[in-house]
């Protein structure tokens, strides 16, 4: 999903993240949250996704508050995790300048030697984020660009409900 972020007086920023669980809670995904978007995430606690598939002709796009998930949360996630992704993680301190790869590599070959046959602890940084949505729309592709738009916003009553003009 691209997910979208900005800092309190900063330009907004966007990238793709892997969207790792969809429940009534919201939509969370993990990451360093030393990382630019972890800081951006943390300042301003708001954030909007987006899904888009372009052979199907939709898109949903999501808006709302960000909350950090539970330790507990982070540590199943860190658990199913292939090994290698671990000390990646365990190697990389995300957004922060590199030197060269090289040095990256030999970090993570290191931290490979060091905890072969024992598991890979998470980084205390490393944690994850759940977008509690606001709004969701849905978007659907027509022709002439008369397009379906469908949008929901959360009261304190539900969610309520409204087509949108293209």
């Amino acid at each position: 999903m691209a997910l979208a972020t900005a800092a309190r007086r900063g330009p907004p920023s966007v990238r793709f993240v892997l969207l790792k669980g969809a429940d009534r809670r919201g939509f969370a995904f993990f990451t360093d949250g030393r990382s630019r978007k972890g800081r951006e995430l943390r300042a301003s606690v708001r954030a909007a996704v987006a899904f888009y598939w372009n052979r199907l002709g939709r898109q949903v796009r999501i808006e709302g508050r960000v909350e950090e998930v539970s330790a507990a949360e982070a540590d199943a996630y860190w658990a199913t995790r292939p090994r290698a992704s671990q000390l990646a993680a365990l190697a990389s301190q995300q957004s922060a300048a590199l030197a060269s790869r090289r040095v990256l590599m030999a970090r993570w070959r290191r931290l490979r030697r060091r905890y072969r046959g024992r598991p890979v602890p998470r980084p205390p940084a490393w944690t994850g984020f759940r977008i509690v949505p606001k709004s969701i729309e849905f978007w659907t592709h027509r022709e002439h660009r008369l397009h379906e738009r469908e949008l929901f916003v959360r009261t304190r009553a539900g969610w309520g409900r409204r087509l949108l003009q293209p």
